[in-house]
């Protein structure tokens, strides 16, 4: 008998426990998402200014199952560094790359974009949406022409 009251006590040790340490774990990876998000947040006085060098680039005619690359440029005309936080592109078949470092005062930057023109023929316009410190903010970036099918003379 003792036996068993002992081991309904042990249970509700471990059960109290467990809900202790799950209370506790959620409520670290709520703290942890807090903080990531508010370092996100781009303060005011961080602003810059951007001149977009390059917002189209029209590949003219390619054939299918081509990788079209082009390096969008553009310069940072503020005081502040220009941080490029997030590039994305309209589809899958463009890859879009920014730069990792930010962008001083005066300096030019890329954005890099690769589109994979394999089963897409026909014509393309594909665009590349960034986010920075730049305001106003960057305009949609846009990759333009005609794919040729494989078959094509």
């Amino acid at each position: 008998m003792i036996f068993l009251k002992n081991r309904s006590l042990i249970l509700t040790f471990v059960i109290a426990l467990s809900f202790a340490f799950v209370f506790v774990s959620c409520d670290v990876r709520t703290k942890d998402k807090q903080a990531d998000s508010s370092e996100l947040k781009i303060d005011s006085t961080d602003v810059t200014t951007v001149q977009i060098i390059d917002s189209l680039f029209d590949f003219g005619q390619v054939k299918e199952g081509e990788i079209v690359e082009f390096n969008f440029r553009f310069k940072n005309t503020g005081t502040k560094a220009l941080v490029v936080t997030n590039v994305a592109a309209s589809c899958g078949c463009t890859v879009p790359e920014k730069p990792e470092q930010p962008i001083r005062p005066g300096e030019t930057g890329f954005i890099k974009a690769k589109f994979d023109t394999d089963k897409r023929p026909g014509e393309a316009m594909k665009t590349v949406t960034v986010t920075s410190n730049a305001v106003p903010s960057f305009p949609e970036l846009i990759l333009k022409g005609k794919v040729l099918p494989k078959n094509a003379n």
